[in-house]
């Protein structure tokens, strides 16, 4: 099924950058947000420096009072001080390298912008600046990296911690069942209906893969052939064979984090 981004609820406007790829899936999804009767925007995760891009996240966005990072990596954040300098606003950011302007951004922080409020839920794991933003006008969660519209997403050691992601995914699940939050809007992907289920799904499907990294480091062992430095690699080739080895270096990373959760709660 194919994702072209577009119009969700009564504030959120989804700009799909050209960056398609095995790890972006479709591309990054550049939010905009607005009040219906407002005037100026919030912009989250400008993307990559494309110019075609930028033009049609302006064109959008109008009158941009701040640009919001989820997290660090560049498909998110690539073209942000480019578009912020371009519209004369600041970028707030949990990490202090990718703002622009003396404003931070976190955990309880509340970005109001006309009648607009956008509430920041602190969720790392997939980074350690993982950041999701709530809009209680639309129940709805900007999710990053952290839930993605299609498939899981990769925990990537060292930066990534398998612990704090899975203690994030309980903390936006609590606001699931709360119904605070109903609809996933996700940095790739397509927008999720269902906040409650996909979380469900996410933390099965994390839990599952504990499991499945625990017996093949078992197999392995018990095989004599699991060597430290070659087990991740091992591992993948084991748990992971039914994915394309495209994504086996993604993986990698992924079981990386898995095995340092592993020894870390043995």
């Amino acid at each position: 099924m194919s994702w072209t981004g577009g119009a969700f609820g009564d504030r959120g406007t989804c700009v799909l950058a050209p960056n398609a790829s095995p790890m972006t899936l479709d591309g990054t999804n550049t939010w905009v947000l607005r009040e219906p009767a407002g005037s100026r925007s919030v912009v989250v995760d400008p993307g990559p420096p494309d110019a075609s891009h930028l033009d049609a996240v302006r064109e959008a966005a109008g009158d941009v009072a701040v640009v919001l990072l989820t997290h660090h990596h560049l498909d998110h954040s690539e073209a942000a001080r480019e578009l912020a300098e371009s519209v004369g606003c600041g970028v707030r950011a949990l990490d202090p390298a990718y703002r622009l302007g003396s404003e931070g951004l976190g955990e309880g922080d509340v970005v109001a912008v006309g009648d607009l409020e956008v509430h920041v839920v602190a969720t790392p794991g997939h980074t350690a600046d993982s950041l999701s933003f709530v809009l209680p006008a639309e129940r709805a969660v900007l999710t990053g990296d952290t839930v993605l519209g299609r498939g899981t997403t990769v925990v990537a050691h060292p930066d990534g911690k398998l612990g704090a992601y899975l203690d994030s995914l309980d903390r936006l699940h609590a606001l699931a069942e709360a119904q605070e939050i109903e609809v996933v809007w996700p940095g790739h992907g397509p927008v999720l209906d269902d906040a409650l289920g996909v979380l469900d799904h996410y933390i099965a499907h994390r839990h599952e893969r504990l499991d499945q990294v625990r017996d093949a480091v078992a197999q392995l062992r018990s095989g004599g052939v699991a060597d430290a430095a070659g087990l991740p690699r091992q591992v993948v080739e084991i748990v992971y064979a039914d994915v394309d080895p495209v994504l086996w270096g993604a993986a990698e990373l992924s079981v990386r984090a898995q095995l340092q959760h592993l020894h870390h709660h043995r």
